[in-house]
């Protein structure tokens, strides 16, 4: 791997993490992003968006070397080979799970194992707490055999086992050691805020390292994963567990903040939120593999959020379920230099129309698996619905958070799916009755407005907006939404349009018209299209585009937001929440054609 400027390329980073939060690993071995105690904390590593004033947590041998790497089976737990001319060496990877929930703190497991030869090894520790501030608040110190760094009460730890004798500087730890033929050494780092250090002990942490194997193995058998593209499903699941904040079932978009859409470019968004409408997505796909633990617990999540802000839906909201208002440029470079790095996301004061159909779709699809929705949550949705009623005639910023308020299709079919939805909950008595016949006048008049002003005659296929000759590729996700024939001509016409002016060749497609010169082709977009394919019962072109998307993949099966379809690099926040619950319920659909 060779790093440009000090940056890996986003497409060699793996995820590890806990459900509570989450570390990027590069393929020479270097944590360069983590951030603590959760996934929207501050970092401590942030090498990602900062080559020099980042920090980072290295582990790797000495000399030149050659790197092979995987994911061990059914789990989030990475494993790095490292080839040399003298011999190799295995990295384990994780960051232990606690299922209890009652330890406070944070550890990460870094195991060395001597597969052949003797190779040295070299690690680096450089702890840089708060998005790559100065060091002058940063404090190291030795405690017997560990090394202890501190800055505005948070503490982190690192545990050298027979990984060489730690030495330090003022801001920063490291060593150095050899391995032979099975050889065992580990690095254990486990970091607290405000609360006692507990030392670790080696046998222990080796035994939480072997268990949380266990553990997530254990989990993964509880999904439903079947047919030709199991692995690749499989490995989708594992990525949304990791986005997935155990303490609340908040599920987030990503848990990276400014990788760019754009080298150089300004493209650059804070996705450590919960959208509404990914959160609806996600749901969609963990019912689809049978996960319904995960399924009520961010259910729950999601209505108690909707709750704080009713009858208005908020674009996204923070892992606690609140509003996000706030933002800020961090002083940080950027990746490869695209700036501004931000926290906080402009998108939070948006009119985004498409939300009330993403939450009363997933309430729909929640009381078809077999549930029910209690009083206050039928009331809570019958209150935004009758808001809905006054507020769908307006212009909004669409699914793609434009900032050009436009009447989008793709909203407006979202606004339709909400009614068509009550209404279907209507019938199986989980909403109320006497408040039915709005929804139903209302649902008429934008199934009007879409059929009359929103389909082109001469592009056979529905337009971004009404008077625009633009095509939007999430168009396609009206294959589930039961307002068009699925066996009919005009949908037929609508895959075949967006295909032909949005595709990128090799499976990907661009968002809508006019990207191709702006960003990267949009990986979610890809399965829309082989979804769509599947349910007009084409599974021939299905399958052949599923192939083509799946295989875009990097070397561990992670994708980003986008891809560049001339170089294959990746572009955006990594890993994409949206990219890989596409995939599942992309899988889903094909599963479904064949047994149809």
């Amino acid at each position: 791997m060779e790093r440009v400027d000090g940056y890996a390329p986003i497409r060699d980073y793996a995820l590890i993490g806990d459900g509570r939060t989450a570390a990027l690993v590069a393929r020479d071995g270097s944590i360069d992003w983590l951030p603590l105690p959760r996934l929207d904390s501050e970092t401590v590593f942030a090498r990602l968006l900062d080559a020099e004033r980042g920090g980072a947590f290295e582990l790797a041998p000495e000399i030149d070397f050659r790197v092979e790497r995987e994911y061990v089976e059914d789990t989030n737990v990475l494993q790095t080979t490292f080839v040399t001319a003298r011999g190799t060496v295995r990295v384990t990877d994780a960051i232990t799970l606690d299922h209890g929930g009652l330890l406070p703190w944070f550890e990460l497991v870094r195991g060395i194992e001597g597969v052949s030869g003797e190779v040295p090894m070299r690690w680096r520790i450089a702890p840089r707490f708060g998005a790559g501030e100065s060091a002058e608040e940063l404090s190291i110190d030795r405690i017997g055999a560990a090394v202890r760094a501190t800055s505005r009460g948070s503490s982190l730890v690192v545990y050298p086992f027979d990984a060489g004798d730690p030495h330090h500087t003022d801001d920063e730890i490291g060593g150095l050691f050899e391995t032979d033929k099975g050889s065992k050494a580990s690095l254990v780092l486990r970091a607290t805020h405000d609360e006692p250090i507990p030392f670790a002990r080696r046998e222990w942490a080796e035994r939480r390292l072997d268990d949380t194997v266990g553990d997530w193995k254990r989990w993964l058998a509880g999904a439903g994963v079947e047919g030709d593209w199991d692995a690749v499903v499989r490995r989708s699941a594992l990525a949304l567990r990791l986005l997935t904040y155990v303490p609340t079932g908040a599920i987030l978009a990503a848990p990276t903040t400014s990788l760019p859409e754009r080298i150089g470019g300004d493209r650059n968004y804070d996705y450590r939120y919960c959208w509404v409408r990914d959160t609806a997505f996600t749901l969609d796909a963990l019912i689809n593999l049978d996960l319904l633990v995960q399924v009520h617990a961010s259910f729950a999540w999601l209505l108690d959020a909707v709750a704080t802000t009713e009858p208005d839906l908020h674009v996204f909201y923070d892992l606690d379920g609140e509003r996000v208002s706030a933002r800020e440029e961090l002083a940080l470079d950027g990746y490869r230099g695209s700036r501004p790095v931000r926290r906080g996301n402009a998108a939070a004061g948006q009119l985004q129309l498409g939300c009330y159909g993403d939450l009363l779709e997933t309430a729909e699809l929640y009381v078809r698996e077999g549930n029910a929705l209690d009083d206050a949550t039928a009331d809570r949705l019958a209150d935004i619905l009758d808001h809905l009623t006054t507020i769908w005639k307006k212009k909004d910023a669409g699914i793609w958070e434009l900032p050009d308020a436009e009447h989008y299709t793709v909203s407006k079919l979202s606004v339709w799916t909400a009614f068509d939805r009550a209404l279907r909950l209507v019938e199986e008595g989980q909403l109320p009755r006497d408040r039915a016949e709005a929804w139903r006048e209302c649902a008429k008049d934008v199934r009007e407005f879409v059929e009359g002003e929103c389909w082109s005659e001469s592009r056979g296929c529905f337009v971004m907006f009404p008077g625009s000759a633009k095509l939007d590729a999430s168009v396609l996700r009206v294959s589930r939404m039961h307002f068009l024939d699925l066996a009919g001509e005009r949908f037929s016409s609508l895959v075949d349009a967006i295909r032909d002016e949005l595709g990128a060749g090799e499976g990907l497609l661009y968002r809508y018209s006019g990207q191709q010169q702006v960003e990267g082709a949009f990986v979610a977009c890809s399965f829309w299209l082989v979804e769509a394919l599947a349910r007009a019962g084409r599974l021939q072109e299905a399958r052949k585009t599923m192939t083509q998307a799946v295989g875009h993949a990097n070397d561990v099966g992670l994708f980003a937001e986008e891809i560049d379809p001339k170089t294959g690099a990746f572009l955006g926040n990594f890993p994409q929440g949206l990219s890989h619950l596409a995939l599942i319920n992309a899988a889903a659909a094909i599963r479904a054609a064949e047994e149809a």
